[in-house]
């Protein structure tokens, strides 16, 4: 059954967004996850289940997510409100009949300031590789030996560089890259990849989203780091509108979905030398094999692979 609560409310001049928030069993998110990625690449998902309540970081977890329901999770998209978002729950009443899922869905609208904000009492610094470490752009944080600090304002755009995805592709780029490297980064969002692999001593970067939205928060993320000069930020439908005089790169990295990734594999073509590292991120276990493959028919074999909690990164190089 589909409970639907539309809440509309008037911010004036102040931009809003419709947040489509959608919850089922956990056995269902990843069913839940592939519907929404039809609507949008930019989810927000919720899965409480995974959380080792039992590690260091046990400190940092806010009571009410303690106390949650994990049983169930949840995937959220934003539209702007000026868009249709009824076409948009009219597929999610068919999809989620068809792929009968026991869902419930939710949707209100979003004062976008409170969005940029509201989530910053989750964000914490957090140690994501063994020199990594992702500090929030309002916290203090003085890097100890050996640590690289990244600071962050994830804003409107998606990849605080703590989620898995991210985690995995850091470690490969922590392998990989070289001084004097040149980047490409493949759906940008924060800017973050491009910023970790100049501090790792990549000469230049050139970093690309499809969301214009994540376009100027990777600009203003690149600005406040002082990295203006090192990484240039444009928009792109993945490679498109790629700097073509500035292939071929050295290090091409995405971290996206694997259909996405899939559809990438044929634009890689003129995009690299024959020493290129391709690394790959947002890929669940079960679909690693099918962005092997497809980067195999575009010329490139798998050589290594980071994996945890059911996600993997996987780097290539071509044949």
């Amino acid at each position: 059954m589909i409970d639907q609560d539309y809440v509309c409310q008037d911010y004036g001049d102040v931009k809003s967004w419709t947040k489509i928030r959608v919850k089922v069993p956990i056995r269902q998110l990843d069913a839940l996850t592939a519907v929404m990625s039809m609507i949008t690449n930019q989810l927000e998902i919720e899965d409480l289940s995974d959380i080792d309540y039992n590690t260091c970081y046990g400190s940092l977890i806010d009571e009410k997510i303690l106390a949650a329901d994990k049983s169930h999770g949840s995937v959220s998209v934003y539209l702007p409100a000026e868009q249709n978002a009824g076409e948009t729950l009219s597929f999610l009443k068919d999809r989620i009949a068809l792929d009968k899922l026991d869902a419930s869905v939710e949707v209100s609208s979003v004062n976008e300031e409170d969005w940029a904000t509201s989530w910053k009492q989750y964000y914490n610094t957090v140690k994501v590789t063994d020199r990594v470490v992702i500090v929030p752009a309002w916290e203090e944080y003085e890097p100890k030996d050996g640590e690289i600090a990244i600071r962050m304002d994830p804003g409107m755009a998606f990849g605080t560089g703590t989620h898995e995805t991210t985690k995995l592709i850091f470690r490969l780029l922590e392998k990989y890259v070289k001084p004097g490297d040149r980047v490409l980064d493949v759906g940008t969002g924060t800017g973050i990849l491009s910023i970790c692999a100049v501090k790792l001593g990549a000469k230049a970067c050139w970093a690309y989203d499809l969301d214009p939205m994540s376009v100027r928060v990777a600009r203003e993320n690149v600005e406040a780091g002082g990295l203006a000069g090192s990484i240039f930020v444009g928009q792109s439908d993945l490679l498109a509108s790629v700097d073509r005089s500035a292939a071929p790169f050295d290090i091409i990295c995405a971290n996206i979905v694997a259909d996405i990734l899939i559809r990438m594999s044929g634009q890689l073509k003129g995009m690299y030398h024959p020493g290129t590292v391709l690394m790959c991120s947002g890929v669940i276990d079960e679909r690693a094999d099918d962005v092997t493959e497809a980067m195999r028919k575009a010329g490139f074999t798998l050589f290594d692979r980071e994996e945890e909690n059911g996600w993997c990164s996987l780097a290539f190089r071509p044949e």
